[in-house]
């Protein structure tokens, strides 16, 4: 291993390859440090949703993901609601169901083809940090040990996360349901794609991956067994059969596992110079499948920021805004995955008809079904932005049209890029051409946008505005991209 780097990220989870990836693609030093000495082929997570799409088409390889997964236009839920995303302003209207092990080979691939070095079997067993880097202890699996210093590090190592336990980090929270069953089976029979069913006794959610394997989700209340208890066929099937009134002809279990659901959130997601995302910053219910898209956003917002700090340009307060834009949304996430969970596992059956018949009622309220599917497809997500900021700032960048090429290409880069509606704009911004990109709109009408490398808009102007005021741009430009070079 390298004694020294950049940026240590550990985990090799798809958080931590997605944060190496990001560090790599600008140009910064990193090594990933994994535990586990061989790559699992167990899989918890199972969704991609609309925005980490795009993330990842940002990044040149949500194609190449979503040839691998099942295109699920929508959601049921609580008997026959059902949250249609067929329509959301995405080029990806639909949740993108796949094993969480063919989304780690695309990020680790992506990686390595940025000279990531991935180094499985190293365990970190504690770190001590100073004013100038990191210093991470490593024991290797013959009990070998050394220390490897980095600038910063990064925590990706999951629920139990020993970068978060070296910091002394709380991850306060509680258990909201316990022995809930996974497990990957055939049907002889299809169900509905995405559905979850449930009553007093039990839920369960059943997710087809699109090769004749069908993901499990199963809870019940009668059958409370520690997360080390053995899972059988039979007690699945008996959850399904009692939830759906069919098992719709279960065989063939590849993969059977027991676990508790907790909520947990640290309190703050940097210390200094070591930073958590992921699990290992928020854990919650799997209700939604919002928790590894919450990581991997985590890792896209954090990635370009690090890598402005450790290329000496980042403007003061920037790594600080990775802790206060993204632990308001993993509280977000937290507080949604558990009403989801509560609804589903309510007992009384008058409760039960209330929520499944204002479900149904709000799915048939356009506004209202519009929300709850931007909601499921992270659509909505938006940062804090100025006091009167224009509207856009602080949002998800669309995917516009530009001259040559639509935006999401244009930041594969990894750069900031100015959206132009007409010529002439470029010129503003080439005192900062060593990280902003500037591109011209198809539409001449469109506002400028300064668009962040994570596909958020820092700053957007009305081009009226604009010409009015052109000092504007300037001072954005020095505002989000630090000093001119030179």
């Amino acid at each position: 291993m390298p004694l020294n780097s950049d940026v240590i990220v550990v985990g090799a989870g798809p958080v931590g390859l997605m944060a190496a990836g990001e560090l790599a693609g600008a140009g910064i030093r990193c090594i990933v440090l994994e535990r586990r000495s061989e790559e699992s082929n167990l899989t918890r997570a199972f969704a991609v949703n609309a925005r980490t799409l795009e993330l990842l088409d940002a990044r040149g390889v949500a194609d190449e993901l979503v040839g691998r997964g099942q295109r699920v236009d929508g959601i049921q839920v609580y008997g026959r609601v059902r949250v249609t995303l067929s329509r959301l302003p995405s080029r990806f209207p639909f949740l993108l169901v796949v094993p969480q092990y063919h989304t780690e080979q695309v990020l680790e691939d992506r990686a390595a083809s940025l000279g990531v070095d991935v180094v499985r079997g190293a365990e970190v067993t504690g770190l001590r940090q100073d004013a100038d880097g990191v210093d991470v202890e490593v024991r290797d699996t013959k009990g070998s040990t050394q220390t490897l210093r980095a600038s910063y590090v990064v925590g990706a190592d999951g629920v139990r996360s020993a970068v978060r336990a070296a910091l002394g980090l709380p991850f306060p929270g509680h258990s909201v349901l316990r022995s809930v069953m996974l497990a990957d089976v055939r049907l002889e029979e299809e169900p509905d794609a995405l559905s979850i069913s449930s009553n007093g006794e039990g839920l369960s959610f059943l997710v087809p991956f699109g090769d004749g394997w069908y993901r499990v989700i199963a809870w019940d209340r009668r059958r409370q067994l520690p997360d080390d208890a053995p899972v059988t066929m039979d007690e699945v099937r008996d959850v399904v059969r009692r939830t759906r009134a069919t098992d719709y002809g279960m065989h063939d279990a590849r993969w059977l596992s027991r676990f508790h659901s907790d909520e947990r959130q640290v309190p703050r997601y940097r210390d200094g110079r070591v930073f958590v995302a992921g699990d290992a910053a928020h854990v919650h219910s799997p209700a939604g499948g919002l928790g590894m898209n919450a990581g991997l956003q985590d890792a896209a917002n954090l990635g370009w920021k690090l890598a402005a700090e450790v290329q000496g340009w980042a403007p003061d307060g920037l790594l600080d805004s990775y802790d206060a834009e993204r632990r308001p949304v993993g509280r977000s996430v937290l507080r949604t995955s558990g009403m989801l969970l509560r609804l589903a596992v309510l007992r009384p059956a008058p409760l039960r008809a209330a929520r499944s018949g204002v479900a149904g009622l709000a799915v048939r309220i356009e506004p209202l079904a519009a929300r709850a599917a931007r909601t499921a497809a992270g659509l909505d997500v938006a940062y804090p932005a100025d006091r009167g900021a224009h509207r856009l700032a602080g949002r998800r960048a669309p995917d516009v049209a530009l001259e040559n090429g639509r935006l999401y290409e244009a930041l594969r880069t990894e750069r900031f890029v100015l959206v132009a509606p007409a010529r002439g704009w470029s010129g503003v911004a080439r005192p900062w051409s060593d990280r902003v990109d500037a591109v011209l709109a198809s539409d001449d009408a469109s506002p400028l946008l300064l668009v962040r490398p994570d596909a958020y808009i820092a700053w957007a102007s009305e081009r009226s505005d604009a010409e009015r005021r052109p000092s504007a741009l300037t001072a954005a430009l020095a505002h989000w991209c630090g000093r001119p070079a030179g």
